[in-house]
């Protein structure tokens, strides 16, 4: 008896996988280049503050609640397989959804992240765990009070799922791409080459601007694009800098802001 490996199944694990092998490998390298870190490995282990242990049990605990409500979307969507039109699905119109679904949770993602910094209850007591990652590093991307986890990243990823209509095995490649995109953000790491770099404004610089004490009121915007942050005034570029001891570092450009 054969045992065959739907796709709703690999559009729940995958993505995980993906996160702890993505991570994996920024970890490494961090750990050698440090010609091409946004902070020392000094800073990264005297500025944060919360312990590397609670960090991965804290990830964990928001990826078991993600399978869960990944499982449960997928038997309320139907998992009865893909129609033929499904199957036989054109570039243009995966792409179409694939962007989609990126303009869906960006826009979610955006009012949520910045209503978690003007509350000041859901800041205290919820967000500011993710802040405690003063220095971020790739595997610290998930960390999250379990409660923002299920509502910006697991909720988002739900609502992007259903507006764009994509099917269960497009979703693998999708959610895939997101949590790469996620992880690179966090990595702490300006490499040559990087082509999230290359095509995307909102990159490892731009949301290390974010995690720095005076960018915490801008840069809301995650995964994908700026334009929330553009439209809606809270846009703060940046230059990136040659630190003295060596490393690159990100420096916020303030001329059009208000202290």
């Amino acid at each position: 008896m054969e045992f065959e490996v739907s796709d709703q199944l690999l559009g729940t694990f995958v993505p995980i996988v993906v996160y702890w092998l993505y991570s994996g490998i920024y970890t490494v390298l961090g750990s050698s280049l440090e010609e091409y870190r946004l902070h020392s490995k000094k800073d990264e282990e005297e500025k944060n503050l919360v312990s590397k242990g609670t960090v991965v049990r804290g990830v964990i605990l928001q990826q078991i609640i993600q399978a869960v409500v990944a499982t449960i979307l997928f038997k309320v969507a139907g998992d009865d397989g893909e129609s033929a039109g499904e199957q036989k699905a054109s570039i243009a119109a995966l792409a179409l959804q694939f962007l989609t679904a990126m303009v869906v949770l960006d826009t979610w993602q955006y009012f949520m992240h910045r209503y978690m910094h003007q509350n000041k209850f859901l800041y205290r007591h919820i967000h500011s765990l993710h802040h405690r990652l003063i220095v971020p590093y790739a595997y610290g991307a998930l960390y999250n009070h379990p409660l923002e986890g299920l509502i910006l990243d697991t909720c988002g990823g739900a609502i992007s799922f259903i507006v764009s209509g994509m099917s269960p095995k497009a979703s693998i490649f999708f959610f895939s791409f997101a949590t790469m995109k996620t992880v690179d953000d966090h990595c702490g790491l300006w490499l040559p080459g990087n082509l999230f770099h290359v095509f995307f404004r909102n990159n490892t610089a731009y949301h290390d601007i974010h995690h720095q004490l005076h960018g915490s009121k801008y840069n809301f915007s995650q995964p994908f694009f700026v334009m929330c942050d553009r439209i809606l005034g809270t846009y703060m570029p940046y230059t990136l800098g040659k630190r003295p001891e060596g490393g690159f570092e990100a420096r916020p450009v303030q001329s059009s802001k208000d202290e």
